[in-house]
């Protein structure tokens, strides 16, 4: 009997990769011995053990601690990710037939919550920073001005940090938002770890988020898929954020989730903290020396940019001059045993956390130098910008719509009824409800034969596209 998932993690468990990878406890057993506890925590809501739906007891004061330690007026636990997160949050903050201001390069969860909630959506795009070939941060006064040109926006959804951990200056933005009577919601799914040091990025609610969501377990010694909604003014309705948790969660929580969301939010409220601390100036160091090797740049900033407000050191952004970050990934998980967060044509992406150690720092230092003094292969420049495609209808309407797959090259003047993503970095190049312009074909035939995967085309040879019928 086949067991391809089981027998491939085995072969995970016996070479021991260096993680530099989601999720945030790097496969080592540091709380507590989860070997002993695993079973038994598997359980339901028998007597004593409170319910997610309605908590009232130990869940109930679980959250109570994890807002304390978050900066929160209340947290409510989510046990199907930062995406269940965001549906949560969005229905909580909206109504159907609102219109949100979302970022162009948010999350697919955002644009599905506005498919699920009903929502019109206009967007604000992030500037892409040419020199280092990145999506950066999202200039306030484009907020501003979105909000004066449309004012029956009712809620601005952002991403803090960004995938490369760039952060835009979101406590301005919050005031702007306020000025205008607006709702600020942050996925803050790369940030949950920013509370615990002076040396990281303001944390979005200290910044002036109404409401934000964590994926706990990308930078935190979570389980994956262990995330934190956290409500932060008094301009969210708390009862109708728990209604939507009741919505949107199952009925049969994972307590093993639970408890590794609170045993990763006391470890930090303890040694962890301290930990932290010292993972980042071992990370300082590191940055410095990778700078100074022939061929190796690592991105901390762009002065010129006014668009990076600060950026997340635990998140190495680096390339080696004459290989695409694919290339390089694919020669430190072949040769080294590394295995990096994400690659995309220019870049690499380490993603640290507080459970890496020097140890693993060397290994990636030395690996890099190795690489760099023997690899080499040419890359042609290529710019990665968004398209700016015209919302023709409603996003929830087009997904619902009568479909059929056509061509990409017979799409032009149509609407799409479907996502097309290129991975890496995840973004949309068109959503449903937008026109497919002769520019985005043309855009998307580019990526595909520079061998970017994209994901949302259908048929045998996943060349034909969804568009309204």
């Amino acid at each position: 009997m086949g067991k391809p998932i089981f027998e491939r993690m085995k072969e995970l468990k016996e070479i021991r990769p260096i993680s530099f990878h989601m999720p945030g406890h790097k496969g080592r057993n540091w709380l507590i011995n989860w070997g002993e506890y695993i079973l038994d925590m598997d359980i339901t809501e028998i007597p004593g053990m409170d319910n997610l739906q309605d908590p009232v007891g130990v869940i109930k004061r679980s959250q109570e601690l994890a807002a304390k330690a978050f900066g929160a007026r209340e947290t409510i636990y989510s046990v199907n990710g930062t995406t269940g997160g965001i549906y949560i949050a969005l229905g909580g903050i909206s109504s159907p037939g609102d219109k949100i201001l979302i970022q162009r390069n948010s999350h697919k969860s955002v644009y599905n919550a506005a498919i699920l909630n009903r929502l019109d959506i206009e967007y604000v795009y992030p500037n892409y920073n040419k020199d280092h070939h990145l999506y950066t941060g999202i200039d306030p006064d484009t907020i501003e001005s979105k909000l004066k040109e449309s004012p029956d926006i009712k809620v601005v959804v952002l991403t803090y940090p960004n995938y490369y951990g760039i952060c835009s200056n979101i406590e301005k933005i919050g005031e702007i938002v306020h000025k205008y009577g607006k709702l600020l919601m942050i996925d803050e799914a790369h940030g949950s770890h920013f509370i615990f040091s002076d040396h990281l990025p303001t944390p979005a609610l200290k910044a002036g988020a109404d409401i934000t969501v964590q994926s706990i377990h990308k930078t935190l010694p979570s389980f994956t898929q262990t995330s934190m909604v956290h409500i932060g003014s008094e301009r969210v309705d708390v009862e109708r954020i728990k209604a939507m948790s009741a919505l949107y969660q199952t009925t049969s929580p994972s307590y093993l989730f639970m408890t590794s969301l609170e045993l990763a939010r006391a470890y930090m409220e303890g040694e962890g903290k301290e930990r932290l601390d010292k993972v980042i100036q071992e990370l300082k160091v590191l940055e410095k020396s990778l700078q100074e090797i022939p061929r190796v740049k690592v991105f901390t900033g762009d002065k010129d940019d006014k668009t990076i407000h600060s950026k997340d050191i635990t998140k190495i952004l680096f390339r080696i001059e004459g290989l695409t970050g694919v290339n390089t990934n694919k020669i430190l998980m072949e040769d080294y045993n590394i295995y990096l967060e994400m690659a995309d044509r220019h870049h690499a992406l380490a993603l640290t956390s507080v459970m890496n150690d020097r140890e693993d720092f060397e290994a990636l230092y030395k690996a890099i130098e190795d690489i760099a003094s023997r690899e080499y292969d040419y890359v042609d420049p290529m710019d990665i910008d968004i398209p700016m495609p015209k919302i023709e209808r409603p996003i929830y309407e087009a997904f619902y719509s009568n479909k059929r797959a056509v061509d990409l090259k017979d799409s032009i003047g149509k609407i799409s009824a479907s996502f097309i993503t290129p991975y890496p970095p995840g973004i949309p190049l068109i959503c449903p409800g937008e026109k497919i312009s002769r520019e985005l074909v043309e855009y998307i035939s580019f990526l595909k034969d520079k061998g970017i995967e994209i994901i949302g085309f259908m048929g045998y040879n996943k060349e034909k596209i969804q568009v309204i019928d």
